[in-house]
């Protein structure tokens, strides 16, 4: 079976690599189509081929620069055309940079579209469009059973395979006091909230470790707090999650899942969550932390204050997240993905 992953942005490389690797791996013969990703090394193809074929020349320009997107509006025109015409088995799409213009393409081939953030921000409220667009696809897929309902709301019938967590290498190198807040650093993600928390519990210290895609202004200045900044390459991320005790993930309602609290998760680091989107299915699934009310910070230093000054509730929480480790692989997701495949067939 041929399948081309397809993430013309590179928003995610690394679940682009790892599924295209675990595709690979059930038998499949895998292209991913992406562009040369801007803000570091990304991991070297393991059974499968990767091809940077869009954004040529805008993904040369460096770092954030909003320069970079008028040219880049003028090479989609080759994004689209491309996937319009792309050949294969199956042609699965993990990102759209510009949905508007998206829903215009029809696509020669099987196709298959995940629905990562569901409506993404910036065109969350033209449902009419993404009801469009979305059915343009053969298959849709989401990583929650919110995801799914979201979908459903829209007329979508969607397919759940859960966000398997990232592999790590992390040894525990922590304190027993340290909260983390990873990722990409985006005003949805409430960086706020949990330097809030972490004032809050005198004997804590906050580690932020992301690149930051926003001003962070006064939020340098908060005491306790270390920050670790930029895309960190594997082994720093490694030793971020390895001085971690908890990690905290107040987010704003505006995703599905996240790829960072999964990364946590794969360390075996439990997780404090606001209730919002499909963060908390893995969460209660495997007692891997704790789910608070959305925007409860009262809620949310409580349940990190638990995890922090009760050794058992903190055990049991790691046992958790080892047993999301154990349970949400690559493979599992490769297996449910290529029996959704084999229906196009």
């Amino acid at each position: 079976m041929q399948v081309v992953l397809a993430d013309p942005p590179a928003y995610t490389p690394w679940y682009d690599h790892e599924l295209a690797a675990a595709v690979a791996r059930a038998g499949a013969e895998v292209e991913l189509a992406t562009t040369r990703f801007r803000f570091g090394e990304v991991p070297p193809p393991m059974g499968y081929t990767r091809s940077e074929r869009f954004y040529p020349f805008s993904s040369r320009v460096p770092g954030r620069s909003r320069a970079r997107l008028p040219l880049r509006a003028a090479e989609h025109l080759g994004v689209m055309a491309w996937l319009a015409r792309a050949r294969a088995d199956v042609l699965h799409v993990q990102w759209l940079a510009a949905p508007q213009a998206d829903a215009f393409v029809r696509f020669r081939s099987p196709s298959v579209f995940t629905a990562h953030d569901l409506l993404p921000r910036r065109t969350a409220s033209k449902r009419e469009l993404w009801r469009r667009l979305l059915g343009r696809f053969d298959r849709v897929v989401v990583h929650t059973t919110r995801g799914a309902d979201a979908m459903r709301e829209l007329g979508v019938e969607a397919r759940v395979i859960p966000h398997p967590v990232y592999p790590s290498a992390a040894e525990r190198t922590d304190n027993g006091a340290t909260i983390l807040a990873l990722g990409v650093i985006r005003p949805y993600k409430g960086l706020a909230d949990a330097v809030e928390v972490v004032q809050r519990l005198p004997d804590a210290r906050l580690l932020v470790a992301g690149d930051p895609a926003m001003p962070l202004g006064e939020l340098r200045n908060a005491p306790r707090t270390e920050w670790r900044l930029g895309y960190l390459p594997q082994s720093e991320l490694d030793r971020a999650l390895g001085d971690a005790t908890i990690a905290i993930f107040p987010y704003r309602a505006e995703l599905d899942q996240s790829g960072a609290m999964l990364q946590a998760l794969g360390a075996g680091v439990p997780v404090v969550v606001y209730d919002v989107g499909g963060l908390a299915e893995p969460v209660e699934r495997f007692g891997a932390g704790r789910i608070v009310p959305a925007g409860d910070v009262e809620a949310l230093t409580e349940a990190a204050r638990d995890l922090l000054s009760d050794g058992a509730a903190l055990a049991s929480a790691r046992a958790g997240a080892e047993r999301a480790r154990a349970e949400l692989t690559w493979d599992a997701a490769a297996a449910a993905h290529m029996a959704l495949y084999r229906e196009l067939g």
